[in-house]
């Protein structure tokens, strides 16, 4: 709220503190608005300002709430999966009561300009942090004045200046790029000579890089479907057909398509991978199919390894396992996933091109006892009407067994392979003995059907994939970083209903590697993909190597200038 904000204490204890301090004055503000009764012209400017430091006051306190949350996240690490939500909400709380405060500080501000008897209240607002210093500066001069405002003298020299900056944002341009290539006669041999025509994204293309990344960062980062961005496109005076721009979006597939083979090479190089796969809604003949979108992620940033992260996408018309076992067919090493039946023959012993070792994903574990567990969750839906699952107190026990488990991986994220293992047989491995022991003990008493017995028999049945960590210090403890890449078609199904095809699909796969490695590195891929689709008409097949997210890097400025 102001610049003590920036000095507030790292400790919970000193926060909450503050936080009833803060509530004290509030409950005063609002006792200062009851009593608020004198003539009316006084009174309402004094109700408004007490409505408006009501306001402030709350905000700080829901300002303060979101600390104390953030901090016991950052010293016990996230007790449950209800923490992301509760965060989620503090927040939309805050963004919320700083508008109303904002609100009722203009209301203020306009009651006190009625009256001489009451002092406009003024809000005290969290320090902002610069502007960006890459941004470009326009400086706009106010005229000083020509003569003294007190004696009129016209003899003023200039003390400084007070520069007060506004961000500002400059709506899309479009423009039209005419390529001149002037022609020239010999007037000697009469012979014509002319420069060689520029490369082109697309053979008798009309469109340009930087509007060929945007359409397609739409179109698979941002979700929305070519008939709403043409739409969008017509209202800003740029009529573009639905059809021109599919033309498009299949074309540039094509062209990145080899960019699409590295990334896979890469990806499937890798000796530890992490697979998922969600679904996807594809046109049909009357009706709409389920397909499936396969992704292989490879992340070796938690071990510390030197290799660049990426993600490669695969589109499918079921989930058979004959899928998953064509895109991994020569691939050996460590498969972290889900327990679904289709990656079976992969793991089987004896496999010609080698084997292919299964390591569970303890999220998955953990979220099944969580589910019987959440009295949060069994309170909304009895509240709506609806029929609750049971709540088990063993179902708490065995999330805080494995959360203690994952605060261990917390700590040595990062480390090398050899160290993760190290701290693990020492810290894990007695916890996971207690674990299994406490399992076998737990099913005994309940019987075959019961809901926790499903849950107990789920990471039993697959023991040794769930304790390969141990002895693996590159395995992680989660299947998080191919959920975090699938996180985006998940978000976007809503958006655009169904892919049109199957065609469709493979292309959607295509370029959700492309944009997924690209953000996994950090790399804005809208940007790249606009200097990719500039360079690559021209650029060496031997070398195209540079042009991947992680060797990438975004033109300077000067040479945006020059172009």
């Amino acid at each position: 709220m102001d610049t003590a904000l920036e000095a507030l204490p790292d400790d919970v204890e000193a926060l909450k503190a503050a936080l009833l301090a803060t509530r004290a004055r509030a409950d005063l503000a609002e006792a200062e608005l009851a009593v608020a009764h004198v003539e009316l012209g006084v009174a309402q400017a004094q109700a408004a300002e007490a409505k408006a430091k009501v306001s402030d006051h709350q905000a700080l306190i829901a300002h303060l709430k979101l600390q104390i949350a953030k901090l016991r996240r950052e010293r016990f690490g996230p007790s449950s999966e209800r923490t992301d939500r509760i965060l989620d909400q503090l927040e939309l709380q805050l963004e919320e009561l700083e508008a109303s405060a904002s609100e009722d500080e203009l209301a203020a501000e306009i009651a006190a300009a009625r009256t001489t008897k009451v002092a406009a209240f003024e809000r005290k607002r969290p320090t902002r942090k610069p502007f960006p210093e890459h941004l470009p500066r326009e400086r706009v001069i106010v005229p000083g004045p020509c003569a003294c405002a007190a004696c009129g003298g016209t003899r003023l020299a200039k003390l400084g200046e007070d520069v007060t900056e506004t961000l500002e944002v400059i709506p899309r341009q479009w423009k039209v790029i005419a390529h001149v290539r002037e022609k020239f006669t010999c007037r000697d041999c009469e012979a014509i000579s002319q420069a060689p025509a520029p490369f082109h994204v697309i053979a008798r293309g009309w469109a340009g890089p930087s509007l060929l990344a945007m359409i397609l960062f739409e179109k698979f980062g941002q979700h929305q479907p070519l008939n709403r961005q043409a739409e969008r496109y017509a209202k800003e005076g740029v009529p573009l057909s639905l059809s021109t721009l599919a033309d498009q979006v299949g074309a540039c597939a094509a062209v990145l398509l080899p960019l699409f083979r590295r990334i896979e090479a890469h990806v499937l190089a890798a000796q530890r991978l992490h697979g998922d796969d969600t679904t996807v809604p594809v046109l049909a003949k009357g009706k709409t199919d389920t397909g499936r979108l396969w992704v292989y992620v490879r992340d070796d940033k938690p071990f510390a390894g030197p290799a660049p992260p990426a993600a490669v996408f695969y589109y499918s018309r079921d989930r058979r396992g004959e899928h998953p076992q064509a895109h991994l067919g020569a691939w050996t090493g460590v498969l972290q996933a889900d327990a679904y039946g289709g990656y079976g023959d992969l793991y089987k012993p004896g496999r010609p091109a080698g084997p292919v070792l299964e390591a569970g994903c303890w999220a998955h574990a953990r979220r099944k006892f969580f589910e019987l567990a959440d009295i949060e969750a069994a309170a909304h839906k009895k509240a709506r009407g609806e029929k609750p699952k049971a709540v088990y107190p063993l179902a708490l026990e065995a999330v805080l067994r494995i959360d203690a488990i994952f605060a261990i991986e917390r700590e040595i994220l990062g480390l090398s392979p050899a160290e993760r293992q190290t701290v693990r047989q020492f810290q894990s491995t007695p916890l996971v003995v207690e674990l299994k022991a406490w399992l076998h003990e737990t099913r005994e008493k309940l019987t075959r059907g019961h809901d926790l017995a499903k849950a107990i028999n789920y990471m039993l049945r697959r023991w040794p994939s769930f304790t390969r960590f141990l002895d693996d210090g590159r395995v992680c403890l989660s299947n998080n970083a191919a959920e975090r890449a699938l996180r985006g078609i998940a978000l976007g199904r809503k958006a655009w209903l169904f892919a049109g095809s199957d065609r469709g699909g493979q292309r959607a796969a295509v370029m959700y590697s492309l944009i997924v490695t690209a953000k996994m590195n950090d790399i804005d891929p809208q940007a790249w993909l606009a200097d990719v689709l500039a360079r690559i008409a021209e650029h060496p097949a031997q070398q195209l190597d540079e042009l991947l997210p992680w060797n990438w890097r975004p033109p300077s400025p000067s040479k945006d200038m020059a172009a």
